[in-house]
């Protein structure tokens, strides 16, 4: 029969997660790990077994969001969505696919916009925002492609109003396999123009 963790363990995993949670919503920090760890060094937590999963700080982000930032996360949120959507349109000879926390509705104030882009090369990425005018960084992503490898793609950040966007730049045929998402270890969820457009509902697009 499998051990349970006490009620001691459990209230300490609990208040991990919505201390990280507090962290990526209130300071901007976008990588679980990072507000994982800010969540421990508060609590003195050494023990590997009393760290929550990712999927459980995700959970308590979206419970924190809902009692602290009801008035003001549809609205930041809707903004979001409408950033992804401009720079989907204005790219899409790459076949865009937003991603991350801005289409699962748990991107805070501090969230990119993160996009998922296909080409043959990327620097023909780069140079389409070149000949456009737009100003922009070049970087790599280091993202899971399956449960045992992890592999270097090459990004572009650039920015668009008050927000970033962040796309990683991925084989034409990568479109076919998501890579594996650090929430909860599945293919990541990819939504093309057509699907964000639903989302923002209508007078939204």
């Amino acid at each position: 029969m499998p051990r349970r963790n006490s009620p001691r363990s459990e209230n300490l995993r609990r208040a991990i997660a919505q201390e990280a949670a507090r962290v990526m919503a209130e300071h901007g920090i976008q990588d679980f790990r990072a507000a994982k760890r800010k969540a421990t060094e508060r609590f003195g937590v050494t023990e590997e077994g009393a760290l929550p999963s990712n999927a459980e700080i995700e959970a308590a982000l979206v419970e924190y969001q809902r009692l602290f930032a009801a008035d003001t996360h549809g609205v930041t949120l809707e903004a979001q969505r409408r950033a992804a959507l401009r720079a989907m349109r204005s790219l899409a000879s790459f076949s865009p696919r937003l991603v991350g926390p801005v289409l699962a509705g748990t991107a805070t104030a501090h969230s990119d916009v993160h996009l998922h882009l296909f080409a043959d090369s990327p620097e023909s990425v780069a140079l389409s925002l070149l000949d456009r005018g737009v100003g922009h960084e070049v970087g790599e992503h280091r993202l899971r492609v399956d449960a045992e490898r992890f592999h270097l793609f090459p990004s572009v950040q650039f920015e668009l109003g008050e927000h970033t966007i962040d796309a990683t730049v991925f084989p034409v045929d990568g479109i076919r396999q998501a890579p594996i998402s650090p929430v909860d270890g599945r293919p990541m969820r990819r939504a093309d123009v057509g699907e964000l457009e639903a989302l923002l509902g209508p007078g939204g697009a």
